[in-house]
């Protein structure tokens, strides 16, 4: 399977720096503004469009699928991830409001997070579940997922087996990441976590 993740076009959040998570705004001028001009730039012969179904990521994908006039398919699988009592809050606000919390550096904690919301690891479980999915639905295929920066990062250290850089790199949005022959490695989740860097 070919895999082509776009992470959706600017929100408010996004262009505020909030935790964005199960929030569910619509694109700003500049998100579909990002979206249109990646359209110009995707694969050729795409196959099947999968879609968050966060708003932000079904509205950069009708974009995106103007022309293309895919099947799409929407997995709740690929939503982004919620992060609790941080949601709709800058990094200031979160240390403000929630020093415990913050201290323990929790959106980094592999096995807890926010107050409410995921943690590393339930994303993690749930994201390779849908690539195995779509791995079996779609094995020869060229797949275009819309979806969010945290399951893009989370995709690539699936597909790379390796979480070493998992806090430093990130989509940009309206960016898209190919990952070409796509086969996803086995590893038990211990040993991802093991390559994770520590979260405190």
């Amino acid at each position: 399977m070919d895999l082509y993740i776009v992470r959706h076009g600017e929100t408010w959040a996004n262009a505020e720096h909030r935790y964005l998570g199960s929030l569910d705004p619509s694109l700003t001028e500049r998100g579909r503004e990002q979206a249109q001009e990646l359209r110009a730039s995707l694969p050729h012969e795409l196959d099947t469009l999968v879609v968050s179904p966060r708003l932000r990521a079904m509205e950069t994908a009708s974009i995106l699928n103007e022309k293309l006039k895919l099947p799409a398919q929407t997995m709740d699988c690929f939503r982004e991830r919620d992060v609790g009592v941080f949601e709709g809050l800058t990094q200031a606000d979160a240390r403000e409001r929630y020093p415990q919390l913050w201290s323990r550096n929790i959106t980094r904690q592999w096995g807890v997070g926010p107050t409410g919301g995921e943690s590393i690891a339930d994303v993690v479980k749930r994201v390779r579940g849908g690539l195995v999915d779509l791995e079996s639905r779609y094995p020869s295929k060229r797949v275009l997922l819309v979806a969010h920066g945290f399951v893009a990062k989370t995709i690539r250290a699936l597909a790379r087996n390796d979480f070493s850089d998992f806090y430093n790199w990130q989509l940009s949005n309206g960016s898209m990441l190919a990952l070409e022959s796509l086969v996803l490695p086995t590893s038990d989740l211990k040993t991802l976590q093991a390559s994770l860097p520590p979260g405190d």
